[in-house]
């Protein structure tokens, strides 16, 4: 894993805390599992997996609940996060 890779987990890593205080957190770079498909680039920072559980979205359907996670990393999927999948619990 390089920097670069390292610095945009991170990024969402923090985005994600600030936005949803969650009580558990992983942000899991599969960028290498996508070499040769559509969006992937060297270098990595291209494919994300995010786990997450947080109270602040109890009450939020399923499609809610993305919609408010790629409203909180809106920025870091223009500059270029191809894939978000998301697993964000009942």
């Amino acid at each position: 894993m390089n920097s670069t890779e390292t610095r945009m987990a991170d990024v969402l890593h923090a985005r994600l805390t600030e936005a949803f205080h969650p009580e558990r957190l992983e942000v899991i770079d599969e960028s290498e599992h996508h070499r040769g498909h559509a969006g992937w680039r060297e270098g990595g920072n291209t494919h994300f997996r995010v786990v997450m559980r947080a109270k602040s979205l109890d009450g939020l359907g399923r499609v809610e609940r993305s919609r408010a996670v790629h409203k909180a990393v809106a920025a870091e999927l223009a500059a270029g996060v191809h894939a978000l999948a998301l697993d964000l619990g009942p």
